[in-house]
């Protein structure tokens, strides 16, 4: 996924600064990292209390075995819903969930 493409993603957000991270990129809004595109996949940032919001909309968390200890590692950033792609407003309720968890993560 290309700079601009996710530029245009997070319009609804505000403008975003991207930057290379984990082989991938971060996305970052007002300092905070909002998302992460991983393996050519944009995750948006959740937390506890968003989480339950992107399993509702069937979103997928992501997930590593760990190859010291060989169990599952769940990380804090899940699948985007397909639907959101293609609507901006539907975007920009996703991003703002992703920016709330990342300032209540302090990060």
């Amino acid at each position: 996924m290309d700079n601009e493409r996710i530029a245009e993603l997070f319009e609804g957000l505000g403008p975003v600064s991207i930057r290379k991270l984990f082989g991938g990129k971060g996305i970052y809004f007002d300092g905070v990292i909002v998302a992460i595109v991983l393996r050519g996949e944009l995750l948006l940032k959740a937390d506890a209390e968003s989480a339950p919001d992107f399993e509702a909309a069937g979103c997928r968390q992501w997930t590593y075995t760990g190859s010291r200890h060989g169990k599952l590692v769940s990380m804090p950033y899940w699948s985007i819903p397909d639907s959101a792609f293609d609507d901006p407003d539907e975007m920009a309720v996703w991003a703002h969930r992703a920016y709330e968890a990342g300032r209540r993560a302090g990060k």
